[in-house]
């Protein structure tokens, strides 16, 4: 790559609106010019140890590539926290509809539970150069979204595990408004103990659905519980253990919100175990409407919450941000829940057993 091909801006921090050629941060990093190049071709053969240095100066000056002459291969990365469920299958389904549409292939990685990538995934995504990254329940670094930036490769965060952040560009739902829904219903059906099995505390999405949920009790008058509360992690298993917990109580629930449909349907086996009719004596409600919420029995109340149009929305956002040319776009969408009432639901028992 030659000077003409990158944009250099001022070094922070110097006096002057001084700028440097690639051959002057060559120099500077007591490299040659061809492996600065490399670096910024996201080529793998350079040395770790150089590749930080240079990195660390190309950031420096600002320097990007020219979205117009940078090669990009007809992929869309996806990357998610975790890759094991129907939840992942619908959020799939989703990018995959964009990515056909555009002529384009969907390369698929998991973070092996953690929130952002490790490293190596960064450099691996600098060399594919993909028209963009979309992530999911997870997010980047600051030295990884330096480095996709300056590769120009857009990404984009779905359903964000903390604040993104308002220069990362994001795709939610209302997960707030599905918990309160969600209890409210509950409410209104006549129910005054209402358990809910949240997910990962460290999540964003998880902690306002528990929110929501507290906010429908003080809003009817009604305790918030710390005993009616189980911590989850959005896994069937942790459902059915929580169940147990939760109905094994002597002043048990008559309803419980699960936080996610996975958590319900180990609820419900909890719920089997002891004897426990649904809805005749434990009414549950779920979150995400996945389609086998609708095939269980009881088909399972749930709030919808539309994965594959979320899914679709960040693929046409990061193709939207890759077409920019420079452009920066900081955009944070929620698209919004609703509950969705099946026959998981009723009235609660006159006594309910202990």
């Amino acid at each position: 790559m030659s000077p003409s091909q990158a944009q250099p801006a001022s070094r922070p921090g110097r006096a002057s609106a001084q700028t440097a050629t690639l051959a002057e941060i060559a120099r500077e990093a007591g490299v040659s010019a061809p492996t600065v190049s490399k670096v910024l071709n996201g080529r793998a053969d350079v040395a770790p140890a150089t590749r930080t240095r240079v990195e660390e100066l190309l950031r420096a000056y600002g320097y990007r590539r020219r979205r117009a002459e940078a090669s990009r291969s007809p992929l869309i990365d996806l990357v998610f926290h975790e890759l094991e469920s129907a939840w992942a299958m619908e959020v799939i389904r989703g990018v995959e509809n964009v990515a056909r549409d555009e002529g384009l292939s969907v390369v698929l990685s998991e973070s092996a539970g953690r929130l952002t990538p490790g490293r190596s995934w960064a450099d691996q995504v600098a060399a594919r150069r993909p028209h963009g990254v979309i992530l999911v329940l997870s997010g980047l670094d600051e030295s990884q979204r330096a480095l996709l930036t300056s590769r120009s490769i857009p990404f984009v965060v779905m359903d964000p595990a903390g604040d993104p952040g308002d220069n990362v560009p994001s795709i939610g739902a209302t997960n707030w408004q599905g918990g309160l829904a969600a209890t409210r219903h509950l409410v209104e059906l006549g129910h005054t103990r209402i358990g809910a099995i949240s997910g990962p505390s460290r999540m964003m999405c998880s902690r306002a659905r528990v929110d929501g949920y507290r906010a429908a009790l003080e809003t009817a008058g009604l305790p918030v519980d710390p005993a009616l509360i189980r911590a989850g992690d959005f896994h069937h298993e942790t459902g059915y253990r929580a169940g147990l917990e939760l109905l094994g109580a002597p002043d048990r629930p008559t309803a419980v919100f699960a936080g996610n449909d996975l958590q319900a349907l180990g609820l419900y086996e909890a719920a089997r175990e002891l004897g426990l009719r649904i809805p005749e004596d434990l009414s549950v409600v779920g979150f995400d409407d996945l389609p086998i919420a609708r095939w269980v029995g009881p088909p399972l109340t749930t709030v919808r919450q539309p994965l594959t149009e979320m899914a679709e929305a960040a693929a046409r956002l990061v193709l939207q941000l890759g077409n920019e040319d420079g452009a920066s776009v900081a955009t944070r969408v929620e698209l919004a829940t609703s509950l969705v009432e099946r026959s998981s639901t009723g009235a609660p028992p006159p006594h309910p057993a202990g």
